[in-house]
Formats: structure tokens, sequence, C-alpha cells
């Protein structure tokens, strides 16, 4: 992968240039072609192979990180799932033994990036838009059809090859960097940001539809020489993103169909349900649209049908013809001497104001602009971001200062506010106190502890914190940790005497879960309460109270008992709960068999009642 400029390193440069090394025993470093937020693209030799090859090495920053180097092997991995003439090929990734620094090679691609050539040219004519949006998007289609998102498309990650390619770069990558716990430096993340969907910026979540938004942007920029939001801050366009529609690109520009016009803003719809669902459907209605566009113009010296790539300059200007000699000395020495004299001349200036000049003011300025003033001024621009009070991308200082004498080719420094220095509670929920402390300590903020009833949350583990998780304090603030000390006690009320219906309402307002027997009661009518356990005292809420409930009187009818024998009626009636009573009724009988009872058989009695059995 080839950019042919490039920029000024971020906070997490790999440090002195590893051009020369060989990485992994395998690549060998020639040349840095470009530098970015997260990386340096060197041109690479595969000793292995002998092929050319584009070799992206981490910044040491990163390489530090574990969490990063795994995702980005994960990520690296997947990406190079993703297949097509259109996709720039990813061929190997891994990390040097040596420097512990991970790297990504990729398929060279010769030639420039599409930030360049809209810098160069300006917009382009919608036929020549389409054009190259054409292969963009067959390249995202590629990437939906396996799962993967791109998350990072832009005019930087498209490349254009001298032999008339189109070609997308980075898949997968900006997911990787996602892991990462360095800060990004702000010209990155402007970069970056004039392309994300809303649900980017609002929910950190992306899907295929996210990249559909970001294609659509790139689209009308194509045709207007500028992304739809901008603004002096990355938060300011980020904004813009979330609460303003991208108006149709025929409000700045002229000459844009209807049709196209209507694509461009339904892809960039803020709503992700209203936007094609993938690349593949948003490049379906592209080619609907390119077939009522006339053929892209022949190419001429004109800005908008220039070629897409821009040839490399060779210097061909003729070699001056050597002047005749001549023949006098006295001309020769005239010549020596004036010769000398311009020398003279050209070292002093050289010596003097050719190499100096003076810091440009970029007080106030934004990062993007000051850089541009800077980089004109023929000076290279660094950028230093700082926690401070002010907001975010406010320009806090340069040096040199303005207007002061320094070396052409120097570094200006300017530096900028990244916001305030505040840490984020973390979710401590159902964590050990101690830990939840030390990872607080770590983030630099102070703990204390409070108890607090739980039904959800084990005896002895973090509830929940105040201020609550998400929320950003400065170093310092104390966090009070609530401890659960189980389910809240409830006094337990008696409610024996109740109805069922009653006591289990009063019960369950309480927050105990009621179950219940019956029985029967002499004593306690039917479905009134006899007892409730536990009936005194407290309990945890949540917990369960039996209750014991009243049939009412047991009932029996008297058994038809005539002519069995007194002592086997005797045993059926004792058995049913009844007293026995015996009468003789006959004179001159041995009082052995029953004639009949008092209650008569089948009479419905309460269990205790008195049965008399009359007998001979």
């Amino acid at each position: 992968m080839v950019m042919e400029t490039t920029v000024s390193p971020s906070p997490g440069d790999p440090g002195p240039s590893l051009v020369g090394k060989l990485l992994d025993g395998r690549y060998r470093l020639d040349s840095v072609i470009a530098r970015g937020g997260m990386a340096t693209v060197y041109l690479a030799i595969d000793t292995r192979l002998d092929r050319i090859v584009a070799v992206k090495v981490m910044h040491k920053g990163l390489a530090d990180d574990p969490l990063f180097v795994e995702r980005f092997t994960r990520e690296a991995k997947s990406a190079a799932k993703v297949a097509g003439p259109e996709v720039v090929a990813v061929h190997d990734t891994g990390t040097d033994p040596d420097t512990g620094i991970a790297y990504l090679v990729m398929e060279h691609v010769r030639g420039q990036n599409l930030r360049q050539l809209l810098l160069t040219i300006g917009p382009l004519s919608p036929s020549r838009a389409v054009a190259v949006m054409e292969p963009v998007l067959r390249a995202l289609a590629s990437a939906h059809a396996v799962g993967m998102v791109h998350r990072d498309v832009k005019p930087e990650n498209v490349l254009l090859g001298d032999d008339g390619r189109v070609k997308v770069a980075d898949f997968g990558l900006a997911r990787a960097a996602e892991s990462t716990t360095i800060t990004q430096t702000t010209s990155h993340l402007m970069g970056s940001v004039a392309y994300l969907a809303p649900e980017q910026v609002e929910r950190g979540t992306a899907d295929a539809r996210s990249d559909v938004y970001a294609a659509g942007v790139l689209l009308w920029e194509l045709l207007t020489g500028t992304p739809p939001h901008s603004g002096d801050t990355a938060i300011a366009v980020a904004h813009a993103h979330v609460y303003t529609d991208v108006p149709p690109p025929s409000t700045v520009a002229e000459g844009i169909p209807a049709n196209l016009d209507a694509l461009v803003v339904r892809a960039t719809r803020r709503d992700p349900s209203l936007r094609p669902a993938d690349a593949g459907e948003f490049l379906r209605d592209l080619l609907t649209v390119k077939a009522t566009l006339p053929a892209a113009p022949p190419v001429t010296a004109t800005q908008d049908t220039r070629p897409l790539l821009i040839p490399r300059v060779v210097d061909r200007t003729p070699t001056k013809p050597a002047r005749p000699r001549k023949s006098r000395r006295g001309l020769i020495g005239v010549a020596v001497l004036v010769v000398l004299a311009v020398l003279a001349l050209a070292g002093g200036y050289y010596l003097g104001s050719f190499r100096y000049t003076h810091a440009p003011d970029v007080r106030g300025l934004s990062a993007a602009v000051a850089q541009k003033r800077i980089e004109a001024a023929g000076l290279t621009f660094k950028k230093v971001d700082t926690f401070s009070a002010r907001a975010v991308g406010t320009e806090l200082g340069q040096d040199p200062a303005a207007g002061k004498r320094i070396r052409k080719n120097a570094t200006v420094t300017v530096t900028y506010s990244k916001g305030p220095d505040l840490r984020q509670v973390p979710d401590l929920q159902g964590k050990d106190p101690g830990a939840a402390t030390a990872q607080l300590k770590a983030l630099g903020l102070t703990s204390s502890q409070l108890g607090d009833y739980s039904s959800s949350v084990d005896i002895g583990k973090v509830i929940r914190t105040d201020p609550p998780a998400g929320k950003k304090l400065p170093p310092g603030t104390s966090v009070t940790l609530f401890v659960s000390k189980g389910p809240q006690p409830v006094p337990v009320p008696d409610v024996h005497g109740q109805t069922q219906a009653q006591a289990t309402l009063a019960l369950k307002r309480l927050g105990f879960t009621v179950t219940f027997t019956t029985t029967f009661s002499d004593s306690v009518a039917k479905g009134i309460v006899i007892s409730n356990n536990p009936h005194d005292g407290t309990a945890a809420k949540g917990s369960t109270v039996a209750l014991t409930v009243s049939k009412g009187p047991e009932f029996v009818n008297v058994p038809n008992l005539q002519y069995d024998t007194t002592s086997d009626a005797t045993r059926q009636l004792r058995a049913l709960g009844l007293v026995v009573a015996v009468r003789q009724q006959v004179r001159g009988g041995n009082g052995q068999l029953v004639l009949d009872t008092d209650p008569r058989a089948g009479t419905r009695v309460r269990v205790g009642t008195t049965v008399t059995l009359l007998v001979y």
C-alpha cells in the first residue's frame, strides 16, 4: 500500500526509523512511504518470496498494549478473508521478536490515495465520481458478504494505482484500534470523524449500514470537493452527524442529476433503517444511476476531466548546450571571477536569510488550519495534546512563538487541549470490594464503603457506586461503594384470625412469598388462618411465610352397623373419630349384637359426636 505523502508523526510514533531493519527475519524495510495515527508504512522486500510489499508497522505505544496486539492480529486475519480485485490484499501479520512491534504485510499498490487526488484537482464530474465509487462499493460489498465491517471508509483508505485500479485498504483495523488506550491525535480523529455514521458517534456501534453512510459521505465529497459536515473540532463535526441531515450535494455543486442526488441523500440518512442495507444494495442502486449518465469525457487539461491518477513528474528539461571554448585567457579569468563572486554571494545568502524564516502565527486556529499554514511556510507541523480545562481542540500555545526567526524545515510545535483530565467510573457491580477499590485506585480515584440491603446481589459484593458507572470524574475524586448486606429484614406480622386472602395480601405487600396448608378445626371457621410460621420477629424480604388455614369442623357419616358385633361397631366408630356409647335394648340379651344406632345410619355428624349402639 502506498500513499505518496508523509504526514507528521503522531504521539504513538514508533520512534527511530526502522529503515534497513529485517523485520521478523523476513521483511527488509527499505524506505518510509507514509505515517499515520496508528502506524508507519514501509516499502519492503519479502526476502523469502523476493517480491515488493508494503509493511504497516504499528506504533510502539500500540504494540505495548497486549489487548491491541491480540485484537489487531484477530482483525488482520478476518481482513485477509476479504478477497477481490478492489481490496488491498493482506499477505501476513505478526510481531517482531526483537522489537515486539506488531506489523501487517499487504499488497503494494503504487500510486496515490483519493485524498491527494481531491486536493490536487478538486471535485469530480458525476460520471467520474460514480466511476471511482463503483470499485469502492464492490470492495465493501465483498467485506459485508463475509460479515466484515470496514468502520473507517475515507479518502485516505482508497488507493489509486498507477495502472488505473482503485483499491480499498485497512479493513478491520479501525475495530482493532478500539481496544487500545493510546489517545489518537486530533488530526487523525478529524480525518475519520467526517465520515462516521451517527450510530458510531452515539453508541460506538457499527454494521454494514455504517459503511454505507461513510461511502455516501465519500460520494458527496467527490461531487462537491468537501465533506458535508465541517467544524473547528472533532466534537463539532460529530455533533453535526448526529443532529443534522446531510443535504443533497446539488445544494453546493451544479450539474448533479436528480437520481444521483437522491441516492447520496438515501445513503446518508441518519436513521440506519432508511439507508441501503449494505454495500451490495448501494452498488446496485449506483449502477442503476450510472446507466443514465453520459460516459466519462476524454481526458483534457480541465480540472473536471483530469485523469484519476496524477502522473509522476519527470524532469525533461533539455540540457543546455556547452558554451564554445574561448581561446582568450582573459575571458576565462573574467568568467572565473564572476563565478567566484556569485558563489560568494550565494553562500552568504544561504548562511544568512535563505536558511531562515519566521514562525507563522497560528494562535486560535484549529489543528487542521494551523498545519496548512505552518507547512505552507516550509516548516514541519507537530501537534501535542494535553489536558486542560478549555474545550477540546482549543489551541493553547506554539513553540517557537509567532514571528520568531527559525531555520527553514524546522518544526513548529502547537499544543492543543484534549479537555479536562477525567477518569470514567467503571461498572463494579458484583465485584469484591477489595478488587473494586484496587480498580478505582488504578484509575486515580479513591473510594469509601457503605452497607446496603439487596435481594439480587450476594452478601459482601458491590451493589452500585455513587457516582454511578460511566460518570467521568477528576483524579482524586472519592467513589462510594455500596456493599450488599443481603435482603432487607422485615417484621413478620401475626395474621392468625384473618381470612386466607387477607393474610396473603398483607404478607406479599411486605415482600414475602406465601405458602399455605389446610387442616380441620372445630374452633376456627373454614378459610380462617389458624397460624403462620414464622409468626413474630423478622425475616428477610423475599423469604417464605407458611400459613395454616382452617377447613372448619370435620364431618363424617354414621355407618350402617346393624347386626355387627358390638366390638366391631365400636372399632369402626372410633376410627371415624366418634365417641361410642352402648345401650342394652332387649332384656335377657348378651349385648354382643347391634340392632341399631342413635343417630341412625347415614346421619352426617361432626367428628367427636357420641353415637349410641343399641344392642341385645
